[in-house]
């Protein structure tokens, strides 16, 4: 009986982290992207903006880009790194 409500509560708790989780809101938004600035490297940007949607990486010969790509619905955030430090950000956020 013990076990029983042991699992019970594991759970609730289980499902009660999850809801909170999907909670949090929107990542993207205007104000988390002008943080975003010239010179940050990608981990920088990632503790800011988290991980990105898709990554594009291009090697030339002496020049590396990568684009990350922040998609949130209809709304997008792209930011360009080259050699590692954010080169240029657009977005389309709503107000």
């Amino acid at each position: 009986m013990k076990k029983y409500r042991r699992l019970q509560l594991l759970g609730f708790v289980v499902s009660l982290a999850l809801a909170l989780a999907s909670c949090q809101g929107k990542r993207l938004t205007k104000a988390n992207v002008a943080e975003v600035t010239e010179g940050m490297s990608r981990k920088q940007v990632e503790s800011i903006l988290g991980p990105p949607t898709s990554v594009d990486s291009k090697d030339l010969v002496i020049l590396k880009r990568v684009t990350y790509t922040y998609q949130q619905g209809d709304e997008s955030v792209t930011v360009v790194f080259t050699n590692d430090k954010v080169a240029s950000k657009e977005n389309s956020l709503h107000d």
